[in-house]
């Protein structure tokens, strides 16, 4: 790993969530990712390309109103089939026209791209780069 000039050699995101257990059970089985327990009590979830994100609960959660996190899929459409097909409801914005999936077309502009939250309210995205 290659040490920048403050020091820095490695980083990760992180997140809160009201539930603990069902962050666990969303993030390992109903997306598909790698969640493991992290230290302190967290999880700690394992992106594909080796990024991690922890996840730790808060008495006080209120969720953000922005993407907390994006998740780059090679197949948008049968992605949101499937997620859907697992109980995922997928969001609407009006600031977005969106197919009946959901899935706003980046049309040049930026990806195509599909929101929707996990369990405590925190906004995700599944997304193909144009």
């Amino acid at each position: 790993m290659t040490e920048h000039a403050v020091g820095i050699v490695d980083g990760f995101s992180g997140f809160a969530v009201v539930d603990l257990d069902a962050a666990r059970t969303f993030y390992a089985e109903t997306l598909g990712l790698e969640v493991s327990a992290g230290e302190m009590g967290m999880l700690r979830i394992t992106l594909p390309g080796g990024a991690t994100v922890i996840v730790y609960p808060k008495p006080d959660f209120v969720p953000a109103t922005y993407t907390i996190l994006n998740l780059a899929v090679s197949d948008l459409d049968a992605t949101v089939d499937e997620l859907t097909e697992r109980g995922v409801e997928f969001l609407r914005y009006d600031a977005f026209e969106q197919n009946d999936k959901g899935i706003a077309a980046g049309e040049g502009q930026g990806p195509d791209i599909a929101w929707f939250t996990d369990p405590s309210g925190n906004i995700l995205s599944v997304l193909k780069n144009p």
